[in-house]
């Protein structure tokens, strides 16, 4: 499983690192700082994987 972000679509609302600041990093202005190549879900975290993607406003994260 592999988060990956929209640039163009966050807004920087942050509310995905609330849930896990390790999937969900935040560049210094707060808007998501998955790579290009997305971040690894790793075994256990699929909850916060899906949560994290399903509270974001704006709908930029998404799971694959």
């Amino acid at each position: 499983m592999l988060i990956s972000v929209d640039r163009e679509v966050c807004q920087g609302h942050g509310q995905c690192a609330m849930v896990d600041e390790s999937l969900f990093p935040l560049d210094p202005a707060g808007y998501s700082a998955v790579g290009d190549d997305g971040v690894a879900v790793e075994p256990g975290k699929e909850e916060d994987a899906e949560l994290g993607v399903n509270v974001c406003p704006v709908q930029a994260l998404r799971l694959d």
